[in-house]
Parts: C-alpha cells; structure tokens; sequence
C-alpha cells in the first residue's frame, strides 16, 4: 500500500468516526438509560414484597402501601440492587459528562419522569432501612400520650399497643428498639401526623411517612428548578443530581428517611438569605425567614444547625442580619423544645453519637491492632473526639477556600463547606445524610466535586443495600457484603475525603461550565417571585 492509499483509508475512518455531537448525543442517552434502568429495578424490589430489603410488615387491609409478595432470595435482591445502584451514578455521571459537553435536553420530561419515579417509590412499601418503622414507632407513642424521648419501641411493643405488636422485632436492630428517639420535635411532629393518619395499621403510618418524605423530595426539585430557571446548563445538571438521581430516590424516598424533611428546610432557609447592592446588604426580612426555616429543619435534625452557622457566617459584617436570623431560629426551636419537654433536651446532650461500621477510620486502627473484624468494643476511646477536631479543621479549610459560585445568596457556600466537612470527616455517616449537601451543590456549575461527592453516596449506599441481615445469606455473599463495608467504602470514603482536601488547598475544581452563577448575574436569575 502506498502513501496515498494510506491517506486514503485514514481519511474514510475519520469520516465514519463519530464527531462530537454524536458523542454528546449517545453519551446523553446512555445515561437516560442507565438512569431509568436503575430506578426500574429499584422499584421492582419494592414491589416484589418482603426481603431482605425490605422489612416485613403486615398489610394494610387491600389500602397502602401495594406490594405483591414473590419471596426474593437475599442473592437476587442484593445483587440486583447493587447492579442498579452502579447503574444510577454511572448513569448521573454520564448525564452530567454530556450537559457539560452541550447537551440540551428538553427539561419537562426529565421533571416529569422525576415525579413518576417518586409516585411509583412512594406507594410501595419502605425499602432499604428499618428507620421508617422507627419513625412510626416514635408517632404512634405521640399518638397514646407518650414521650418518644422517653419510652423506647421494645416499650411500645411489651405495652400491648396493636402497633408495637406489628413490629418485626426481629428484623429491627436491638440497638433502634431499646433506643429512644434522637430527633427533634419537628420530626416527632411529623411522626405523630403520620400516625394519626395511619391509625393502628404499622404499614398505613410507614406509607404516610413516605408520602411526607416524597412530597419533601418534590419541593426541592420544584425549588432547584425554579432557582435556575435561566441558565438551562445548570438547571439539567441540579435534576441529575437530586430529580432523577436513583441513588436519592432509593435513599429519601423509598427509604422514607426524615431527611428529605430537613434538606428542603435547610435548603429554603439557606436561599432566603440574600444579598443585593454594592457593597453587599442583607435585608433584615429575608434573614428572619432563613431562621426560620433553618429552625425548622433543625428541629428536625439536629445537624442542620450547620446551617445556622453558615448564615451566621454570612451574616459576620451585618449585625442587623445576624441578630434577625438568630431572632428567627429561636422563634421556631424555643418553643418547639418547650413543647417536647426536657427529655427532648436531654438526648441532645446525652445521645452518644458513635461511629458507623463503614467508617473510614477504622482503616487506621484495625490494621495496627490486628483486628480482623469490625467490633465496637475495639474502637479507639477518643475517636469520635478526634473526628470532630478534624471536622473542624476541615470545615475552616472549606470555609476559606471553596469558591464563592452563588454571590447573591451569601449562605449557599459556607453551608455546602460546613456539609461537605460534616459528612466527609465525621465518624457517624449514613448515605442518606447526603442530600444535606447534594441540595446545596446543585447550585454550583459542573466541577470535579461532582464526582467526588457522587462516588462517595454511591460507595455508602452498597453498604445499605440490605435492611435486614440474615443467617440465610450465601457465605460468599455475606463475604463479600463485609468485605465492602470494612474495606472498599472505608477506602473510598477516605479517598474521596482527601480528594476534597486537595481540591480546596489547590484550588483545582476544574469548573467546566461559564455559566451565571460566575457571570454576576445570580442573584436577579435566582430571584423567586
């Protein structure tokens, strides 16, 4: 073959390579369908009944919640819940990789399939977590007259109440039935409506639960989408992140877990602050409704008065503002204490907050104790004080170096710092507190943050793949289920903790997209009418 020839064929192969719009366009609808396939699956487990999955309870007389029994193997279900929990981030990522590219998809659909997505969860029973039992357990005490604060489920059962006698206790960790509850009176709120919805039914209480939780989850996604209405960059982007992120959808709403009630609290409260003119003025209004807000979801839970940190920080040039916030936060959380009594206060200051089995710091101390096994008896006594000294290190290290994208709303950024630390650095993590953060990113242009956040849920939430642990198990499946929760997400999560690290001592974000929010131009494109 000569030169020519050689010319020849190397032209033809260009012509017939796809260029970049194609590239973008199949990128675009690989993730779309990664996405729906994940959540289809994840729906499916639901529905298919009791499992190790999802928790047993008794049916509510033909009403919600729907399942049809088909008796699933641990096998199956946990497989196949770890193949579409890969799929789903893969799937975001991919999404995200192709709006940063140029793809514009028309934002609708996306919304509109967020929605089913969340109907079709929300009518099933709860999934992947005993917590929503707990919750109902919390309510139906509420409900009879009890403190929660007080009296524990394995109480409510012995008692003889017809929904203590509903509760799988065997399922249930002995930890959560002989615990008291470490929520704050806004959540035991919630619990106590759920209930009196639900009457004596345990599966009607953990449905309304649910319903509580998916209408949370479409307040955010109604609020992220208005908030970034102009700039269809970011708008596609924050529904990739939390609308039709499967990882969310699985965590908040078919778990039912009361998180998705404090991130659009939290969330709300946060955006309320605003700032306008040169040099910058908060207007004493909106300070009080974020303290407002931010109360309430602190009476929900307790981590979120990080908020109330990051609008103190905002506030730190304008004592006006400051002293309004303030004034709005205890107008919410004094009384609502009050009115839970002093047991509620107690938990606050007696709950131990100790450490979670897949946390990353046992990377440090097992291997040079020789400890093969994750025990609690063997865990440093001083660690959870040492993850909070490096919480706060981290927190001050975000706090001075991330970025400032959301200018016109002063609050956003240290709250995604104070997040990022809390979830990243402290011993005691579930994948479902993530949305505290993941909320609060989706404001941000496209960075490698992204990632890094999105690797790090997904490594967590294999790790809750089950809600129920049985002796029925595979032994390879049990293997490799521990496996992942003392190796592989420790290392994950303490990889993804020094990728936050590095990116904010260098400054390497690698934001990839010139949109509004660095432009100067957020505060009027972020403005709620």
């Amino acid at each position: 073959m000569d030169d020519k020839d050689g010319a020849g064929a190397a032209s033809a192969a260009a012509l017939n390579r796809p260029g970049p719009a194609e590239l973008t366009r199949l990128t675009g609808w690989l993730a779309a369908t990664a996405i729906a396939a994940s959540t289809l699956i994840m729906i499916l487990i639901s529905a298919a009944g009791p499992s190790v999955s999802v928790p047993a309870v008794r049916r509510a007389g033909g009403g919600l919640p729907w399942w049809h029994a088909l008796h699933l193997t641990a096998t199956f279900v946990t497989v196949s819940l770890w193949a579409a929990m890969v799929l789903g981030c893969a799937g975001v990522i991919a999404g995200l990789v192709a709006v940063a590219r140029g793809a514009r998809p028309p934002v609708r659909p996306v919304i509109a399939a967020a929605f089913l997505a969340v109907a079709g969860l929300t009518v099933l029973p709860p999934a992947g977590s005993t917590d929503s039992i707990s919750y109902a357990a919390s309510g139906r005490m509420a409900v009879t007259g009890h403190s929660p604060y007080v009296m524990t489920p394995l109480q409510l059962r012995r008692s003889g109440d017809p929904v203590g006698r509903q509760m799988p206790s065997a399922e249930i960790p002995p930890a959560w039935m002989n615990a008291v509850s470490v929520y704050g009176p806004v959540a035991t709120a919630d619990e106590w409506g759920a209930a009196e919805l639900g009457g004596t039914s345990l599966a009607r209480i953990t449905f309304w639960l649910k319903l509580e939780e998916a209408v949370a989850f479409g307040v955010v996604i109604l609020v992220l989408d208005r908030l970034l209405r102009a700039d269809p960059a970011m708008r596609l982007r924050a529904h990739l992140l939390w609308s039709v992120n499967p990882l969310l959808l699985w965590e908040v709403v078919a778990g039912g877990h009361i998180d998705g009630l404090a991130a659009v609290a939290g969330l709300l409260g946060v955006v309320a602050l605003r700032a306008r003119g040169r040099p910058a003025e908060i207007p004493v209004g909106g300070a009080v409704l974020a303290g407002l807000l931010i109360g309430v979801a602190t009476g929900t839970k307790v981590e979120y008065a990080l908020f109330g940190l990051a609008v103190a920080w905002a506030c730190r040039r304008s004592l006006r503002a400051a002293a309004a916030a303030a004034a709005g936060f205890a107008v919410v959380a004094v009384p609502a204490y009050l009115a839970a009594g002093t047991p509620a206060i107690r938990v606050l200051l007696t709950r131990s907050n100790g450490i979670t089995w897949d946390t990353m710091y046992q990377l440090f101390w097992r291997p040079v104790l020789g400890y093969t096994q994750f025990s609690v008896s063997s865990v440093p006594p001083h660690l959870v004080l040492v993850s909070y000294l490096l919480f706060a290190a981290v927190a001050l290290l975000a706090l001075l170096r991330l970025p400032d994208r959301v200018p016109g709303r002063p609050a956003v950024t240290p709250a995604l710092a104070l997040s990022l630390a809390w979830l990243f650095v402290t011993a005691f993590q579930r994948p479902w507190y993530d949305v505290m953060a993941i909320s609060l990113l989706a404001l941000y242009s496209a960075s490698r943050l992204d990632w890094v956040v999105l690797i790090r849920l997904l490594a967590g939430a294999t790790v809750y793949a089950q809600a129920i642990v049985t002796p029925a198990e595979p032994p390879w499946l049990y293997d490799i289920a521990q496996f992942n929760g003392m190796w592989l997400t420790p290392g994950i999560r303490l990889l993804t903790t020094i990728a936050l690290v590095w990116l904010c001592v260098s400054g390497r974000w690698g934001w990839r997209s010139a949109s509004a929010a660095s432009s100067g131009r957020l505060p009027e494109l972020l403005r709620i009418t």
